[in-house]
């Protein structure tokens, strides 16, 4: 695939770019006339470069991301607004932001750009286009998008950068890439580096680390890794149907009965490549004043909630990872978001970073909890911004969003 350096090297002075970017990050909730804030702006910060790049090479950039899942109309909840505001700050130059996706808004300010300056489309989920399984009116979104930069006959050109999408067969991601010359962003290009050297010739031992809170989620990432793994460390909510399926009870806690036939299946399958947690931290409920205990995994009390995994079960995985040279991390161990159920995710972060080595955290909640925890980012490895699209990478699934950039 084509790529921004191959971009750069044709020249972009002058030419107005479509960048896809994932901008998809959290906001503070309203609060009266308070407005909204990103409050973890992690996706905004991977963007950076790739538009840096450009701008400092006088393209006139346009950039194009989701926030949410609005249903294909405006919803202010949703708006990228605090999103430009953020995105200014850290980039420390101008962001100018349409009021729509396409369009006046959108059309006027794309032609009024001048070298060197961006402008930030609002949410492309606003539009029903975007998402549609109506090929015709994705196609016309599509078209819609790439005029923005005066199409192919006037130097426009489109780059997508956001890995986090491209598991998507979106307008934005997918469709306007046929219509444009079209280059592989930076992020995008570390992020597939990155996944090769989990699927092929892995330094080993390779030690996978899965949390989150249902099997259902994480099954077929499972099936496709279980044959290549040395270990599979299994916490967070998901762990529970496991100990149900070795016959164990859970009380109250995180339960999908229908796949307990498949963890048994998992379990005989992978022999003691499956670890699962010693230790559970129980409640009966969920708050920052919880009364908490820890039992034993075969022994959680009935009415009881298991809500993170516990110190020895940490001690346990820790042990484990200290002896891999290849560790993939995606999921949380445990309600982290909540102080008396964080101990178990930090203490893997600890773990993973302490390990020798390749260390992925795979995006989604996994690279949250590392941002809201405290622990320095630059311990690890690499942090992908795309938790789906990496899963499904390593499922071995086509990606529409990569799959199209190869296409010359």
């Amino acid at each position: 695939m084509k790529t921004l350096d191959d971009l750069l090297r044709v020249g972009v002075t002058g030419r107005r770019v479509l960048v896809r970017s994932d901008l998809n990050v959290p906001l503070s909730k309203a609060d009266g006339d308070t407005a909204r804030e990103v409050t973890d702006d992690g996706r905004i910060r991977a963007s950076l470069p790739v538009l840096e790049k450009l701008l400092d090479h006088g393209a006139r950039v346009i950039v194009a991301a989701h926030l949410g899942r609005p249903k294909g109309e405006p919803d202010p909840q949703y708006s990228l607004r605090p999103v430009a505001d953020r995105l200014a700050t850290l980039l420390g130059r101008p962001v100018e932001f349409a009021l729509d996706t396409v369009g006046e808004s959108a059309r006027l300010m794309a032609d009024g750009l001048g070298d060197g300056e961006l402008l930030l489309l609002e949410n492309v989920r606003f539009n029903a286009g975007e998402t549609t399984k109506d090929g015709e009116l994705r196609a016309e979104f599509a078209e819609a998008l790439a005029l923005l930069t005066g199409g192919e006959d006037e130097g426009g050109a489109y780059v997508d950068d956001a890995f986090g999408a491209v598991h998507r067969a979106h307008a934005s991601v997918y469709e306007v890439a046929r219509l444009l010359p079209h280059y592989a962003g930076d992020l995008v290009q570390e992020e597939v580096a990155v996944l090769r050297r989990l699927t092929d010739d892995v330094e080993r031992p390779y030690v996978v680390v899965l949390g989150g809170s249902k099997v259902s989620d994480k099954l077929a990432v499972i099936d496709a890794l279980l044959p290549k793994v040395d270990r599979l460390l299994i916490g967070g909510g998901m762990c529970f149907t496991f100990l149900k399926a070795q016959g164990h009870e859970v009380g109250d806690s995180l339960l999908e009965a229908d796949q307990v036939e498949t963890c048994r299946r998992l379990l005989a399958e992978a022999g003691d490549r499956i670890v699962l947690p010693d230790d559970i931290v129980v409640s009966a409920d969920i708050s920052d004043d919880s009364e908490t205990e820890v039992v034993r995994a075969d022994a959680i009390p009935a009415g009881m909630k298991g809500l993170d995994i516990g110190p020895v079960a940490v001690h346990s995985f820790a042990a484990v990872l200290a002896e891999a040279q290849t560790v993939f991390w995606n999921g949380p161990m445990g309600v982290f978001e909540v102080r008396p159920f964080a101990a178990g995710t930090s203490g893997i972060a600890e773990a993973v970073t302490s390990a020798g080595g390749l260390t992925v955290v795979g995006g989604g909640d996994s690279a949250a909890a590392v941002r809201a925890l405290g622990v320095d980012e630059n311990r690890f490895g690499h942090i992908s911004t795309g938790g789906g699209a990496s899963l499904e990478y390593l499922e071995g699934k086509d990606l529409p969003g990569l799959t199209v950039l190869e296409e010359i």
